[in-house]
């Protein structure tokens, strides 16, 4: 994960050439200048490392280039401290004049050897770093249109019995969608867990209920993904209540004409997959959803719950893993296992070694159950104990899919996870020892919200927690472990 410890080399660079620091130890040692440019330098670095994080693991051109700015910024770390060390002896002489060797080592030629010696390392780093910006021959600024990043749209169609082991899930969300007993016009509930994990096909579930289509006087599904367009979400939902797309362009008239469709009437509306959402631009989109009838309600699947936390009117429904049962039987029913196929216990037994690798995860077992479509038993061993791990590298793979969830995390989650992998597989994990760790290292970021930075970073902990990232919490003793998937 060295494309997100990058990025936390680069803002503790930044953050340690305040101006303070500037002042004082450019002045004292007569670089100024020299740290002034590689804040500079490093500062418009800053700006494109963020989506060198997206490209890093899919261009080897890219990769390359952001492990040499690495080990640039790990030397200009180095020569920071050396500044540093130096103030603090300078500081030690100043309160204990008695010190002989501090008084050697601070004469007048030592002091003009060190300030010569640091001045050309300074500028030798500095040069590098502005050599490896200017080798830069790609456009980083520019997001390309890689075939795993694309998300395809959704629709709002299921079959019953696609879906397996969600039948409590689907209780929870179906009170809440029938529940008239409550204060707000409209109720919004956000569905959020990691990818694969089946929000889109919850939502399709009780979306598609003979119930539900009674309760209601008009059903909406829109697919947001990405891009979070308010004018496009309301001409999908004009499209999806008229049935026809709108032929209005102005957002006022589009507004207005959504609007005529939807006051009064009690509705369901789906957005399916947000990301990211500013929340002005939300509620600029919320207000127009305001005039339905009592008992409205929208149901919003994300992974991130930040996007819970803006929208959600209710607590959100935080998805699960399926358990063992129901993953063994998704993935007989995917590999298309005949009836004595499933009665046979050794098929069984490999089945459940292989499903305790997907972590409850659908899409890891539907994707599994493909690769073994009619398959015998001694392939179906063969792929258990020689293809499993493999299979995560597979192109459209399970690892590609669960890595979005990674690089939507801002970059100060992102260096706190990379972190994370330095303990072992199911090893438990205290919270407060992850905290204590992240604050050493200097993960964690002020806030004007709060001035203590480890009450931040318990908040780091739980963005981390709620998306999925850490599994088995336990809130008692506060410990947890890393979700088995993101170990890959």
């Amino acid at each position: 994960m060295a494309e997100a410890v990058i990025v936390g080399i680069a803002g503790k660079i930044v953050a340690y050439l305040g101006p303070q620091a500037l002042e004082n130890v450019g002045k004292l040692w007569g670089v100024k200048q020299e740290l002034e440019v590689l804040k500079d330098s490093v500062s418009t670095l800053q700006a494109v490392l963020a989506h060198a994080e997206e490209q890093y693991h899919q261009s080897p051109q890219i990769k390359f280039w952001v492990d040499k700015l690495k080990e640039a910024f790990y030397d200009a770390q180095d020569v920071l401290e050396e500044f540093n060390i130096e103030d603090m002896r300078l500081e030690l002489r100043g309160h204990n004049e008695m010190m002989k060797e501090v008084r050697t080592f601070f004469s007048s030629s030592n002091q003009l050897a060190f300030k010569m010696k640091m001045s050309y390392k300074l500028r030798a780093v500095r040069v590098r770093i502005d050599a490896i910006k200017a080798d830069k021959g790609f456009h980083l600024d520019e997001r390309p249109e890689r075939e795993w990043r694309k998300r395809e749209e959704t629709h709002s169609f299921i079959r019953e019995g696609n879906i397996i082991g969600r039948d409590e899930d689907k209780k929870v969300v179906m009170e809440f969608v029938l529940d008239s007993d409550v204060q707000e016009n409209v109720s919004i509930l956000p569905i959020v867990g990691i990818g694969g994990l089946g929000k889109t096909a919850l939502a399709q579930c009780v979306y598609n209920d003979n119930i539900i289509s009674k309760h209601f006087n008009l059903k909406m599904w829109v697919c947001v993904s990405d891009d979070f367009d308010i004018k496009k979400i309301v001409k999908n939902m004009i499209a999806c209540a008229k049935t026809k797309e709108p032929t209005e362009v102005a957002m006022e008239r589009l507004q207005s004409e959504l609007r005529g469709e939807i006051d009064g009437k009690r509705y369901l509306l789906i957005l399916d997959d947000v990301w990211n959402v500013e929340r002005e631009t939300w509620l600029s989109l919320k207000t127009l959803l305001l005039g339905g009838a009592g008992g409205s309600k929208i149901l919003i699947t994300t992974r991130l719950t930040s996007v819970a936390k803006i929208t959600g009117t209710a607590s959100p429904h935080l998805l699960k893993g399926l358990d063992e049962s129901a993953s063994l039987e998704l993935l007989m029913q995917m590999a298309c296992c005949k009836e004595e196929e499933i009665q046979d216990p050794d098929m069984l037994a490999i089945g459940k070694d292989i499903v305790k690798e997907c972590s409850g995860v659908p899409l890891a077992i539907r994707t599994i159950g493909s690769l073994l479509f009619k398959k015998s038993k001694h392939e179906w061993l063969q792929f258990k104990e020689k293809e499993l791990l493999d299979v995560s590298q597979r192109e459209h793979g399970i690892i590609s899919i669960l890595k979005l969830s990674y690089d939507h995390l801002p970059s100060h989650l992102k260096q706190c996870f990379a972190f994370c992998s330095l303990f072992p597989k199911d090893y438990e994990i205290k919270k407060q020892t992850l905290v204590d760790l992240w604050m050493a290292e200097g993960f964690i970021q002020p806030s004007n919200r709060s001035p203590h930075l480890e009450d931040i970073a318990h908040g780091y902990f739980m963005d981390l927690l709620w998306s999925n990232f850490f599994q088995d919490f336990q809130k008692d003793e506060e410990t947890c472990k890393m979700h088995d998937r993101c170990m890959i």
